[in-house]
């Protein structure tokens, strides 16, 4: 069950329960990487992605509670379906990013 008191974020490789009412960090888990990652509550259940891999979080500590690295799968977004209370994956958003910043490379390296 998920305590109702906290909010997930994802940000960076990392995942983060924000307590409600003040904001503070309740508990932080670094995953890998430093990039986008999806935070899906499911069931009572947490999961998050980044990387290309997936993990099970313990709601109430940030504890792994399993890791799959999808082998074979590559490094991409990995999105979730079904999933209760899912919120919408801002995908277009880090694609408009990810192109801006390889126009800047392409005009750095041109000039």
């Amino acid at each position: 069950m998920l305590p109702r008191n906290l909010i997930y974020i994802g940000i960076r490789g990392t995942v983060l329960a924000l307590d409600r009412a003040t904001g503070q960090t309740a508990w932080q888990a670094n995953l890998i990487g430093a990039d986008f990652v999806n935070v899906v509550q499911d069931n009572g259940e947490l999961y998050a992605a980044t990387k290309g891999e997936v993990f099970r979080l313990d709601p109430s500590s940030g504890e792994i509670r399993w890791h799959n690295k999808l082998p074979g799968m590559g490094r991409g977004l990995v999105t979730f379906a079904g999933a209760e209370g899912q919120q919408s994956l801002p995908i277009r958003e880090k694609q408009r990013r990810d192109e801006e910043a390889a126009a800047a490379g392409a005009v750095v390296a041109t000039s």
